[in-house]
Formats: C-alpha cells, structure tokens, sequence
C-alpha cells in the first residue's frame, strides 16, 4: 500500500464507522481504500477523549525532542572523550 497521509476528520470517520456504528474493521477499511491496521490504530487512537489524545501527543513531541537532545550530547560526550585521550597521549 502508499504512504498515503489522510485529514484528521477522515481518521476520525473512520474511526467512527467501526466504534458508533458497529461496522466491521475490515469492510470499513476494504471500503476505504484502506489497511486494517491503520484502522486499527485510529480506532484506537479516535476512541480516547480529545484532552487525553491532545496530552499524549504532546508528551510524544516532549520525548521525541529529549531523545534528540540526549543523541546530540551523547554524541558531543563521545567527541570531547577522544580529544582527551588524544591530548593526555600527546602530553604524557
């Protein structure tokens, strides 16, 4: 299948389909055009309050940028440790 992105209304009608209306996943998503999966997922995702699903994103976004964050200075920790050893061996 593509990597085809779709609005966040379509995800939530969708969603809506399987959980208000009791449709089947896979003749919803057949319909659609669509995988099982990510069906699933926005089931899933669509079925939470809209606070809930709004702070989860966001603590997605927070721990995306502190993983980030923590390979960059992991990365600044390894350099800095290199030119160190390479100094102390030129001055000892």
């Amino acid at each position: 299948m593509s990597n085809q992105r779709y609005p966040e209304e379509f995800k939530i009608e969708a969603a809506k389909q399987v959980t208000d209306r009791g449709l089947p996943v896979a003749e919803v998503a057949v319909r659609l055009g669509m995988s099982v999966h990510s069906l699933y997922a926005w089931v899933k995702r669509y079925s939470k309050p809209t606070e809930q699903r709004l702070q989860e994103d966001d603590q997605q976004v927070e721990l995306r940028r502190l993983r980030a964050e923590l390979k960059r200075v992991t990365e600044e920790r390894d350099i800095l440790k290199k030119a160190a050893a390479y100094f102390a061996k030129e001055c000892g």
